[in-house]
Parts: structure tokens; sequence; C-alpha cells
């Protein structure tokens, strides 16, 4: 079928030049003018308060930690040689290097920002040194604190603080003999024969590396990239762990704007990163290179052969082999919530761009606790600090189960998670407890006034609870004192789990229609008691347009271990696939920049670069206008 083969520029040789940056043509070449070297200056020295950037004392202090690290390395590298009885010639040139990514190796880390870094070593180190010997010889050093292996996790890390600089160290190992300084780990051959584990953490140091070489300029892609990764914490939609994007997400994004508008500074790239992608139609990929094939058969992301692929909401694409979505986690609602923010921040750049605002007001956060009428709150509690920690950890990564639990109902358009977490008040649990709380905000579907529908959430959160215990039991994390409780509250109520500044009404708006659940875990934080909730799971149940408290006494306590799930009441409706959401009619300048969205998944990639193309052609158009 020719229409699911790739265009013949799909899959491009390493040696042909690059004509332009991305996959795609750039829609400007202008160059800045006056103005726009200035209102950058207004965009800097807006984001100064709140700490993006480093002072020299910092970064220098950071530079010798990294230093030092690399000179351990390299050390604990010479002696797991010598033990394995190398000769002695090649002992003294085997090597060993630290690799850092993340925001540190872009150049967009913030104050107190901890560093992601790799240890790379040849092939006669094994992965079991780097969590034995390498970890002891780490215990043993003055100024290595907090140090703890997660060694089975998804990416194996050890993490510690050393001199104060918190590091989450992983390790690769390499099919190499030595090690040497000049190393690039770009070249997709070094993952010839590689261990999946090693190549997964090498993945973070080649996505960054291929980010920073498919930018224009550096220092505008960086500067931009703060001001963006600013307002999307600001904003609330800053978490690849609740189905928002992530730092190395927000990255690709900024540089496929850098690469669209490859002169432009940096205040004229965060006002176009709004124009493009508050115009883009998903599910169509982010691309910032053509893919290529290495022929090493491993899994990438490709929906033509990947079924699970053809659903990925807002797929951006990460430019290193192999190719993977960065954005698996977004859901219905979560992409909704950006691309509202999107076009919030094309309006908010506009004013500014014209001197009707200033750029603080880009980095105002909303008022969340207003939105909505009606909450749940999720508390989950611990009995001691470190048995928080953890507990916390895990129910906070499993949130967007709940958060999907509740999309699939057909009665909820939106379930909104704000990821700021909120500590629990020991007025309201025992002294001993710790306790912290998550909100979700819920938008329920438009009712007739005539209408009359219960609406039963037990089998949504019930369903979720059972999640969090089974796999707190099957990792053996489960200790007395760990439970979860879900509340309903209405937002008149908040003023007993929130200080008052965050719950209070600014300013007289028309509300549409929402409400609200919140989770809780403990932190020991005083706010005022709220109401004791009576006994049982409180389930909002809609009447007309109302949402009342209703008690469901039948269905086991929400703190219990259940023992199957098979016990929980079942969902009157529970689609398996949501309805498509509406297409709002937009009214800007840009109205006619529609992107022909394929019907077939499978022609999701055929059709990236036509997409981008039809972009780039019709924006210029409209800037030609």
């Amino acid at each position: 079928n020719k229409s699911l083969s790739p265009p013949v520029s799909y899959f491009l040789p390493e040696s042909q030049p690059r004509k332009h940056y991305g996959i795609t043509s750039s829609i400007s070449l202008a160059f800045p003018r006056e103005i726009d070297h200035i209102y950058t200056q207004k965009l800097t020295e807006a984001m100064k308060p709140f700490g993006v950037f480093e002072g020299e004392d910092e970064l220098s202090h950071r530079l010798a930690v990294l230093g030092k690290l690399n000179s351990f390395v390299k050390e604990w590298i010479a002696e797991i040689s010598e033990s394995k009885n190398l000769p002695l010639s090649a002992v003294a040139n085997v090597g060993g290097k630290i690799f850092t990514f993340g925001s540190y190796r872009l150049g967009v880390h913030t104050k107190g920002a901890d560093i992601d870094a790799l240890c790379v070593a040849p092939r006669h180190v094994e992965r079991t040194d780097f969590f034995s010997s390498f970890f002891e010889k780490l215990k043993r050093h003055d100024e290595i604190k907090d140090l703890r292996a997660v060694e089975d996790a998804f990416v194996p890390v050890i993490k510690f603080k050393f001199d104060g600089i918190e590091i989450d160290l992983l390790f690769a190992r390499l099919a190499l003999q030595s090690i040497p300084d000049n190393l690039d780990l770009r070249g997709d051959s070094l993952l010839r024969n590689l261990d999946i584990r090693c190549i997964r953490s090498l993945n973070g140091c080649r996505v960054t590396d291929e980010i920073l070489y498919l930018v224009p300029n550096k220092e505008n892609f960086r500067l931009t990239l703060r001001a963006i990764k600013l307002w999307a914490k600001r904003r609330g939609i800053y978490s690849n762990m609740l189905g928002f994007l992530g730092g190395v997400s927000w990255a690709m994004l900024v540089a496929r704007t850098c690469q669209l508008y490859p002169n432009a500074v940096a205040a004229t790239l965060v006002h176009k990163f709004f124009l493009v992608f508050s115009k883009w139609e998903w599910p169509n990929p982010v691309l910032l290179k053509q893919p290529e094939d290495s022929n090493l058969n491993l899994p990438v992301w490709d929906p033509r052969v990947n079924p699970s692929d053809r659903y990925h909401l807002m797929p951006i694409i990460t430019p290193a082999y192999p190719q993977q979505n960065s954005t698996y986690n977004v859901s219905t609602s979560t992409r909704t919530i950006m691309s509202e923010e999107f076009r919030n921040g094309l309006s908010v750049t506009d004013e500014i761009l014209q001197g009707k605002a200033d750029w603080s007001k880009l980095f105002e956060p909303p008022n969340f606790f207003q939105k909505y009428k009606h909450y749940i709150v999720l508390t989950a509690s611990a009995s001691t600090e470190d048995n928080h920690l953890e507990w916390i950890g895990l129910v906070e990564s499993k949130i967007r189960v709940l958060v999907g639990n509740l999309e699939r109902n057909e009665y909820i358009t939106l379930a909104h998670v704000n990821p700021q977490s909120f500590p629990g008040s020991k007025e309201n649990h025992n002294e001993n407890e710790f306790v912290s709380m998550w909100f979700i905000g819920i938008s329920f579907k438009k009712l007739d006034n005539s209408d009359c529908v219960n609406i039963d959430l037990t089998y949504d959160i019930q369903s979720f609870t059972d999640t969090v215990y089974r796999q707190a039991s099957n990792i053996n994390m489960l200790k007395d004192g760990m439970t979860i409780e879900a509340t309903h509250v209405k937002k008149k109520q908040l003023h007993h789990y929130l200080p008052p500044e965050l719950v209070q009404r600014k300013k007289k708006v028309k509300i549409k229609y929402r409400s609200y659940f919140v989770f809780s875990e403990p932190i020991a934080t005083p706010v005022a008691k709220p109401p004791t909730p009576p006994a049982g799971n409180t389930i909002p149940t809609v009447v007309g347009r109302s949402v009342i408290p209703h008690i469901t006494s039948s269905s086991p306590g929400l703190t219990e271990l259940p023992n199957s799930v098979n016990g929980a009441p079942k969902r009157p409706h529970s689609p398996s696939l949501e309805d498509p959401p509406k297409r709002h009619k937009d009214t800007e300048v840009l109205s006619s920049c529609n992107i022909h969205r394929p019907r077939n998944p499978l022609q999701l990639i055929n059709l990236s670069v036509d997409h981008s193309y039809n972009l780039v052609q019709k924006l210029q158009a409209c800037l030609n206008m």
C-alpha cells in the first residue's frame, strides 16, 4: 500500500548535507530588530526573581564537583581493571568518563537543581561492579551524603549528594576496550551488542546532545527554553509523571520553534512557540530530524508497526536512535489543558509585544482552586517520614491511572490534576501521621434541566486504590499505616484544607460548570480542620447540574487493602474510546492554518512531513498578508 509507505526522503543517509534545520524549511529568516533585543532583555529581567539563573560561584562549584566525580570514576575503573588481571599498560589507559545530560547539559538548570549524569565504562566493567564496589567506594567518601541505589528501576540509578550537589548517576558499559576522553556518544554504532539497560542509560545523553546539535543558535535556544520551562511550571503543566510534559519534551518543542525561526531572539521565539503549537494539529508528531534506520533492530516509535503507538495523543519524538515518544503519558484531559494554555500564552505574548502588558503576566499562576465546583480529596498517609516519602512517590506515579479512569466515565469531560502536592495538617490526622494532598478538578458533561442522573464514581476511585495497593504489595513496600482515603468536598470547603490565599477569589469571573477531586498525603503544615467525613466512601452524585455528596456504605473502605478487584461495583457505562473533542472555531489571524489530520493512525509518520510543510507555508502566507 503506497499510502502507508514513507516518503522517499523519510530515511536520509547520514552523509547527505543538511540544507536547513529540521524536517522543513524555515517559516521566517528575519533577523531581530532593536525592539526585539529590548523585549528579550525585559524577558531576562522578568525571569530573575524566580531563580532560573545560577551565579558564577554556583556554576564553578558544580564544575568542581563534576571534575572530582570524573576523577573518582577513573580511579575506580582502574582499580576494577587491576583486580580483573588486566595488563598494567592497559590499566593505565583504560579511561572512563562522566557525561551529563538533562537540564544541566542543555544549560538551562536552575539554582539548586540536581545534575543528571552518566558513568561510561569499558566492556570488562560489569553493572554489578557499579552497584557493589563503586557504591561502596562512594560510601567511604567524606563528601558523599544521602547515598542510595535503585538497581531495579526501569533505568537503574545511584542517587547521592556530592558536596551539597544532588546527583543522579546512571551506568553504561560500552563494547570498547577503553573509554577515551574525547568519546562522542552520538554515533549509533556504539549501541551495537549492548544490554537494553545500557541503551536506556545512554539515551538521555544522546537525546540531549542531538537536540543541541539540531538548533541554529544555542544561546537563543537556552534563554527561550528557560522562559518556557518557567511558564510551564508556573501554569501547572510541567510533569511527565502526571501526564503533562517533562523537561526533554519542552526542550524539543522549543528546539522545533528555533528551527522554524533560526535567526530570531528569545522574545520572538517565545511568542512564535505559542503561535506554532496553538495551531498544531495533534496527533501529528513533532520531529526535529528525519528518523534514520540504523539496522540495529531496536524498538522505535512507529505507528505503522506498533499498534500501541497509534493511540499516542501528543507524540513528540526524540531525535536520537532508537526514536521514542517522550509524551506517552499524555491523556485526553492533559492535552486539552495544555492546548488551552498554548492559546492563552499566545494571547498574553501578543499583548506583551504590543506593549500592553509586561512579561510578568506570562508567569502568573492560574487560579486553579476557582476553576471547579467539587473535589475529591485523596489522602495518602504514612506513620513515619521515610515511609511517607516512599508512599507518596508511588501514589503520585499512579495518579494518572485515576485520571484515565475518570476520563472514561461517560459523564466526565475533563479530569485536571494539579501537579503540586500540599501538606496535610496534624489537626486533621493523628499526631504521628504524615499526610500530603493532590487536587483534581473535574468537568462534567452539561445536562438538560430536565435530566436527573446519578453518577457513581466508586468504581473509578476503587480501581485506582486497588492498583496502588497491589503495586505496593508486589514490591514489598506496603507497611502498617500506609493508607489512601478519598473524600468529596465542595469548592467552598477548600479553606479547611488549604491556606486562604490559595482559595480566595481574586476577581469575579464567570466560571464554567466544573467540579473537583483532591488527593492528600502527609506533611506537617497547619491547616484548619475539615468536617469529619462520614463512614464509607463519599461519592459525588450529579442531580441536574449540581453535585451533592452521596454516601455509599456498601462498598469496601478506600483505606482497606482489597483482596480482589472483582468485588468492585461495575460502572454503569464506561466507553472504551472517548468521544472526539469538539473543535473550537479560531477567529485569529492564522485561523486558516488548518493542517490535515490523518484519519488512519498508520498515516501519522507519512504525513508528519507534509503537516510541517503545510504549517510552514500557511504561516508564511499569513505573514505576507
